[in-house]
């Protein structure tokens, strides 16, 4: 029997980990996954042996209060595995929980594979050597960090990304907005602060400062946003009940990428949120900011003009990114009413979004369970 250990930090971990674990699953219905799942994972037949969301924590000095429970997972999941040793274990994302794990299991005999690649392109270059110790196969999800890792003779596969075959190349703002209840003469944009609540503290108030700027100028606008869970959505309620701001605005329980499909324009936190919008084809503003003692650190180490994943997937800035000091409401709000206005630079953007849409559809899902597969030797079920 074919048994995986698997671990996923955080949404987009889980999204990518998800359409992984379908495909091995269908190609080997008898196969047992386990390990730390979040809620997508564990639909596709995941075992949780801890919830994914234990790992969701953002920036250097937000992880400070977490970090002991978090190192006590990893040590448990760590002798769990050892003692139990699976064919293979992947690490979707989560770098620093993953890197480490995949470490302590390699050295005991476990085959290792990362999927989606650490930032080490932008800083920490010196893992490299670590994460050579660490993992048989490294599987990226964009081609530029392929090159990276064979000039390093670290074993790589660029596999795509699976969003790039489930989003469709077109889709209709109006036939998104129907079903969303959200007006269709009216020119929309759409609020994503985060999926996480340390993201909307930072973000989230000045996201509707900038909505409210923007509706003083352009009275024709109508905001819309997804709360990712309950928790969110009560405090970014709280947010709009203190500033006292009332504006046309449609609050959405989940359904983020049918959310960017209806909008216009994305005013949007920096993530693989991004990436969405841009596979959605919807022109996009994007912005982060974390505490101070986090963005010092971050800033002393990127080695980036750009952050957001458009700008880095195109190789240049294409989309308006403002970043900590520069995330003011007067460049977020004076941002979006520009592409609102200015349909020469949204179609600009769709047009070079469609060509990196392309270039990303390699059917990620088929690809990485194939690899994995040749690692382990079980390459001959590849047909099933």
């Amino acid at each position: 029997m074919l048994r995986i250990g698997i671990v996923a930090g955080e949404t987009s971990g889980d999204i990518i980990a998800s359409g992984l674990i379908k495909e091995i699953l269908r190609r080997y219905p008898d196969a047992v996954v386990e390990g730390i799942a979040g809620p997508l994972m564990q639909k596709a037949g995941c075992r949780a042996i801890y919830d994914a969301e234990k790992l969701a924590v953002m920036g250097f000095t937000e992880l400070l209060s977490q970090l002991p429970g978090i190192l006590k997972i990893r040590r448990l999941l760590t002798a769990y595995f050892i003692a139990n040793p699976p064919d293979v274990f992947i690490g979707v994302d989560a770098p620093d929980f993953n890197i480490i794990l995949e470490n302590r299991l390699k050295k005991n005999g476990i085959k290792t594979v990362h999927y989606v690649s650490p930032s080490v392109w932008a800083w920490r270059e010196y893992r490299m050597k670590k994460i050579s110790r660490s993992i048989d196969l490294m599987l990226t999800l964009f081609p530029f960090e392929e090159s990276f890792y064979k000039k390093h003779n670290i074993p790589v596969k660029f596999v795509g990304h699976p969003l790039a075959n489930e989003i469709p190349l077109y889709s209709d703002k109006k036939i998104a907005r129907k079903p969303l209840g959200l007006p269709l003469e009216k020119k929309i944009v759409a609020i994503l602060p985060g999926s996480r609540m340390s993201e909307l503290k930072q973000l989230a108030g000045l996201m509707i400062d900038s909505a409210q700027q923007c509706l003083e100028h352009l009275p024709n606008l109508h905001f819309v946003t997804p709360m990712v869970n309950a928790k969110t959505k009560k405090y970014f309620e709280e947010q709009l009940t203190l500033k006292s701001v009332s504006f046309p605005l449609t609050i959405i329980d989940g359904r983020s990428r049918e959310v960017m499909a209806a909008a216009d324009v994305i005013l949007m936190a920096s993530g693989t949120a991004a990436l969405e919008g841009l596979l959605v084809n919807r022109p996009m503003v994007v912005t982060y900011r974390v505490s101070k003692l986090s963005y010092l650190i971050y800033n002393a180490l990127i080695k980036l003009d750009n952050i957001s994943l458009p700008n880095l997937l195109a190789e240049k800035t294409l989309v308006p990114e403002f970043i900590q000091n520069k995330a003011t409401v007067k460049n977020l709000a004076t941002a979006v009413i520009q592409l609102i206005k200015n349909e020469q630079q949204s179609m600009m953007l769709e047009e070079n979004f469609s060509k990196i849409h392309i270039q990303l559809q390699q059917n990620a899902n088929v690809v990485a369970t194939e690899e994995i597969m040749k690692l382990v030797g079980k390459a001959d079920g590849l047909g099933v």
